[in-house]
């Protein structure tokens, strides 16, 4: 999963700007719309996931400070946790305002309508049995009355985060990457109206190339 960081806006602020930064990796993008239809995953007895209340067991989770999970609060970002047996096995975050992501060198808004989803880890012990997926779809469920499309994705070389997205129902929208060299631009590798949308949602420019590396 990809590591972004959410910032304070600030008096003439711009989002989706160029880079700030020179990209680190390719990112892959993936989206589910309202109109899509639900991956039927098998029931994972003792699974469940709520929107959390409890801050310092997200901070505890994720090894973040509790300053930190609070100013994402008030950014308006929403952490999730899922449950497995009752004990705490993984966390999400839910962005509906803005958001950024390091390794591109990006800040962007994000549309009403939208969800941009990022910051999830399972813990160790329970790797490998479906948690994550689970998560991603109860995120999706709980906030589809509000959202129309929500949005994920992970680097390039994080084919197991990929695999979990899939198997939550989410498609491919596109990848970044930088075919010249130096300006980071974003290709599709989904329906071309998908594409469109997401490289909107981060303020790059289309590649006339569809030939950006894929999981």
């Amino acid at each position: 999963m990809i590591t972004n960081y959410a910032k304070k806006r600030t008096p003439g602020a711009q989002f989706n700007p160029a880079p700030v930064v020179k990209a680190t990796t390719d990112v892959v993008f993936y989206c589910w719309w309202r109109s899509d239809p639900c991956a039927n995953l098998a029931h994972l007895p003792g699974f469940e996931a709520e929107l959390a209340s409890d801050y310092r067991l997200i901070a505890e989770l994720a090894r973040l400070d509790l300053a930190e999970v609070l100013a994402r609060v008030r950014d308006g970002h929403r952490p999730y946790i899922a449950r497995l047996s009752g004990a705490p096995v993984a966390y999400g975050w839910s962005a509906g305002n803005r958001a950024s992501i390091g390794e591109l060198g990006l800040e962007f808004a994000i549309p009403a309508g939208n969800r941009y989803l990022w910051d999830f880890a399972t813990l160790p012990a329970w790797r490998g049995i479906g948690i994550y997926p689970r998560l991603l779809q109860v995120i999706i469920a709980r906030e589809a009355a509000e959202a129309e499309r929500f949005w994920i994705g992970h680097v390039y070389d994080n084919s197991a985060s990929g695999r979990g997205i899939v198997k939550a129902g989410l498609g491919e929208a596109g990848a970044t990457g930088c075919p010249d060299g130096q300006a980071l631009t974003f290709a599709a590798t989904g329906p071309a109206a998908r594409e469109r949308a997401c490289a909107g949602l981060l303020g790059l420019g289309v590649s006339l190339s569809r030939s950006v590396r894929s999981v």
